[in-house]
């Protein structure tokens, strides 16, 4: 799913740009190149899947999810600052959540953490809602679905952790 998911931020970029949603088209940026980390990491880490080794998915530490967290409250004012200042974006409070909460969103995808699954759910509802406020139905409707696809991701991975499932 990497690659395909490479395809879809290349085409991101040229409708949110199309669309003034200025910090989505800028956040694709940032995907493709955590797409090439995430798929270059999961190679190299691919086993085990679970237990406490290299590969396996884990909890996020307690000092990480802090810092990250301070980090996503900087990167909201920054880019909700930037497109208040710099752009026509019609949006810039919750474009510059949705992009803050994605960048941190897809760090933790790379490295495997159980609540990942917890930030994309809350990038998609806001991401739905933005995109049928900006007239994408289409992709609101895609955002709607990533939610329950989301919950069912963070099920299946925290079965995975108990040893329910062996395969990622």
């Amino acid at each position: 799913m990497w690659a395909v998911g490479a395809v879809m931020q290349i085409l991101g970029i040229v409708l949110y740009y199309q669309k003034g949603i200025y910090a989505d088209c800028g956040m694709e940026f940032y995907y493709l190149a955590m797409t090439a980390y995430g798929w270059w990491k999961w190679q190299k880490k691919a086993l085990p899947q679970r237990g406490s080794g290299e590969g396996a998915i884990t909890h996020i530490p307690p000092r990480l999810a802090l810092y990250w967290g301070i980090i996503f409250v900087c990167l909201w004012g920054i880019i909700w600052w930037l497109l208040s200042s710099f752009t026509d974006s019609t949006v810039p409070i919750a474009d510059a959540f949705t992009t803050a909460l994605s960048l941190v969103g897809i760090w933790a995808l790379a490295h495997k953490y159980l609540e990942q699954w917890f930030v994309w759910i809350a990038v998609d509802i806001v991401t739905c809602v933005l995109y049928f406020h900006k007239d994408i139905p289409f992709k609101a409707s895609l955002y709607g679905l990533y939610v329950v696809i989301a919950i069912f991701g963070y099920l299946r991975w925290r079965r995975m952790m108990k040893g329910e499932i062996v395969k990622l």
